[in-house]
């Protein structure tokens, strides 16, 4: 059993862990190559434990026992082949700073998206919507900060993930003109690391709709077009009026 704690730094919605940051540690924790399912909400600065499984696979669980994500080693189904076509940093850059989340955060506060937070403190990934392509095909750039880097200057997996998260459901946001929920599913691998302060293309697509599951993808290119990371996502729509998930401790106090 491993036990870890999720700095509040790395939030998504305000009392918990950003979606694609712990789906990237508990990715981390079958090998790299994983599809992590979120169940609740997990924690900030708090201690919670991860538990391995059977054929590869762990859990994640609070001080209660209550399992809140697992994950296991992922198949080539579960991660989508980015599209051929991708446009140039200059170009990314461009649809990112047209789209309507350069004037407004999909979450504000969120590690991944917000534009508000200090460059270095959050990672402000947006995507707009790429001219001539299909709606819900979208672009932005990301360029990593040194204070995310390892000694050799890369950027920790976790963070990429971190980079992926917010940006499918941006596409979706784009095709459907409304928000579709919260992060159910995410895997994905790393090819190859980024490197601190070197500018990268996001793309991130919408795919098919199954009932309230909104299927995504979103990759992470260099500026010669070369595939770093990438990932496929199942957003899950919440009722309408729903309220946003709390830690599963805390839900079970209140």
């Amino acid at each position: 059993m491993t036990e870890i704690v999720v700095p509040r730094q790395f939030r998504g919605p305000p009392f918990t862990a950003n979606g694609g940051y712990i789906c990237g540690v508990l990715s981390n924790a079958v090998g790299g190559r994983g599809v992590a399912m979120l169940r609740s909400g997990v924690p900030l600065d708090t201690a919670v434990t991860l538990q391995p499984g059977e054929d590869g696979a762990v859990t994640l669980v609070n001080a209660e026992g209550v399992v809140m994500g697992s994950a296991r080693p992922a198949d080539d189904s579960q991660i989508p082949t980015p599209p051929p076509a991708t446009p140039s940093i200059e170009e990314a850059r461009a649809f990112a700073a047209a789209g309507q989340f350069a004037a407004k955060s999909l979450h504000r506060g969120c590690f991944s998206c917000c534009i508000e937070r200090e460059a270095g403190e959050g990672l402000g990934v947006h995507v707009g919507q790429i001219d001539g392509a299909p709606l819900g095909h979208c672009a932005g750039v990301w360029t990593p900060h040194a204070n995310f880097a390892d000694a050799d200057g890369t950027i920790p997996d976790e963070i990429t993930w971190g980079a992926l998260d917010c940006s499918g459901s941006m596409a979706w946001w784009i095709k459907a003109g409304a928000p579709v929920g919260l992060l159910g599913t995410m895997a994905g691998e790393v090819l190859k690391k980024p490197k601190a302060g070197e500018t990268y293309v996001v793309v991130a697509w919408a795919r098919e709709v199954e009932g309230r599951k909104h299927f995504a993808g979103v990759a992470l290119f260099d500026g010669a077009g070369q595939v770093m990371a990438r990932s496929g996502q199942i957003w899950i729509g919440r009722p309408p009026g729903s309220p946003m998930p709390m830690p599963a401790s805390a839900a079970t106090t209140a």
